[in-house]
């Protein structure tokens, strides 16, 4: 039976890595904290020691990673997946980062005779606990299509968006997009509170009419509730528009908008909030 890898075991990696031993897969882990291996080990997979040795084992080789900077290091440290890497092996990451480190770790993989796809996800934690994940890939095709069945146990749109970086930069643009979202929320309730008004009459009304939305309807109740508990922590969604921006300035494309939505995001994060839900942004405003 074909072996699997998955590296990174944060709120996203470690039910999705869950999703993959429950389907049946054979999966070895690895995660810079090895305790948060303990239980998936407990399900049947197994643990290796470092990067390298899952990428050596394994078939296909998936990660789902914080940063760009922790995306590299995997790959490039001592004991990386590149050091493990030979032909015709896999790469699949799922990790949010910008185009061009997508791309130069495509170009490393590629250079040791393996193949590399990148698949960053849209969703939090919820979707990637019941494999309804959005999953943006772009890569190598043949990659692609060895990996789709695992794929499927993700998410429940995976769409191929051609050459490498096509997937890192949809990925930006639709966090660009949400965090922009949760930032006009985030004002509206407090503006609506400080107004007089019910803050759930007006998300009762949001749900009724043109505005209505999954991401309003959830977070919004949560920030009711002061439900803050992190489903995609508020610093790395600071991290996404940061990136976005850049990509706006290596383009040549303003984004007045989200740039001052990042700003408020990093006084949030500088408030102490980053470990925090993204809708804790509300904190700041209220």
């Amino acid at each position: 039976m074909q072996q699997y890898g998955f590296i990174g075991l944060g709120i996203m990696g470690s039910a999705m890595a869950r999703n993959l031993i429950t389907a049946g897969y054979q999966v070895t882990l690895w995660n810079r904290n090895p305790e948060k291996c303990r239980e998936l080990e407990a399900l049947g997979a197994m643990v290796a020691n470092s990067p390298a040795r899952v990428a050596a084992h394994c078939h296909i080789t998936f990660a789902m990673l914080a940063d760009p900077a922790a995306a590299r290091a995997v790959c490039f440290g001592e004991e990386g997946v590149l050091a493990g890497m030979t032909t015709g092996k896999g790469y699949v990451d799922f990790s949010t980062v910008d185009a061009a480190t997508s791309q130069e770790i495509g170009a490393a993989i590629t250079a040791k005779g393996g193949r590399f796809l990148e698949a960053p996800v849209s969703g939090s934690r919820k979707p990637a606990e019941d494999g309804t994940l959005i999953i943006l890939t772009a890569g190598e095709r043949t990659l692609y299509d060895e990996a789709l069945p695992c794929l499927e146990k993700l998410g429940k749109k995976i769409l191929y968006l051609g050459e490498g970086g096509n997937g890192a930069k949809m990925k930006l643009v639709v966090n660009m997009i949400m965090g922009g979202m949760m930032a006009n929320l985030c004002e509206g309730l407090a503006l609506g509170a400080k107004a007089g008004l019910v803050p759930a009459e007006l998300l009762d009304i949001l749900e009724s009419g043109a505005v209505a939305n999954p991401l309003f309807r959830l977070k919004g109740g949560n920030i009711l509730a002061g439900n803050f508990a992190p489903a995609f922590p508020l610093k790395h969604m600071q991290k996404d528009l940061r990136l976005a921006v850049e990509l706006g300035d290596r383009l040549g494309q303003p984004l007045p908008c989200a740039a001052a939505v990042n700003e408020r995001f990093k006084e949030a994060k500088k408030e102490g909030f980053g470990e925090e839900d993204f809708s804790a942004l509300y904190k700041t405003v209220s």
